[in-house]
């Protein structure tokens, strides 16, 4: 039995309701600002039903981030495996960013707010980086059949690097993207994505 305001911890679904009120938090705060009782508070719990799920708030944090590098992935695989061999690659980057959007505190944390906030948040980012590369590198390949290894590696950076500078744009709310508008950047989002993958078109 629980009292009121709380939520029994021993419940399964309790742990993925630290992650995503965690995730709130460090969306809209320094994640070194956000405490255990913020958590639980935001997650409708008590601070010690917290701890039986994580040991710190450091361990919400990469836990959260990993979910969402593994979501991100498997997002991008879908589209990889989708994707019409020979066809251009920047519907797949904006349909990828539109996500990005929808799930925009878990991109907001992943891609800002944890920023330099412990080494194992690093080496997830770069793992992540890692795989999308690889990811991205196969949709190379099915766009552009005649492509060498060593091109798709390139443009396979290329476009991590707009696909990551695009989302951080858009999760700030940037005057770039202010400027241009969520339609319009989203557009030439797109566009750069192709020139970045067929420079030649």
């Amino acid at each position: 039995m629980t009292t009121s305001g709380t939520r029994a911890a021993h419940r399964p679904s309790r742990k993925q309701w630290v992650i995503e009120a965690a995730t709130e938090l460090f969306a809209t705060q320094p994640p070194d600002e956000v405490t255990v009782a913020d958590i639980a508070a935001r997650a409708e719990m008590t601070s010690a039903a917290v701890y039986y799920h994580f040991s710190s708030k450091d361990q919400v944090l990469a836990e959260g981030m990993r979910a969402f590098a593994t979501a991100l992935r498997e997002q991008l695989r879908a589209l990889t495996e989708a994707h019409e061999p020979g066809s251009e690659v920047g519907a797949a980057v904006t349909t990828l960013l539109a996500w990005l959007g929808e799930h925009r505190s878990a991109a907001t944390v992943f891609f800002v707010s944890s920023a330099g906030m412990s080494q194992e948040a690093e080496a997830l980012r770069q793992e992540s980086r890692s795989e999308l590369l690889d990811e991205l590198v196969r949709l190379i390949r099915k766009a552009r059949t005649s492509v060498t290894d060593a091109e798709a590696a390139v443009i396979g950076l290329g476009l991590l690097a707009l696909l990551e500078t695009a989302a951080i744009s858009q999760v700030r709310g940037d005057d770039v993207y202010r400027s241009l508008g969520h339609r319009s950047f989203v557009r030439e989002v797109g566009a750069l994505a192709e020139r970045i993958a067929d420079p030649a078109s």
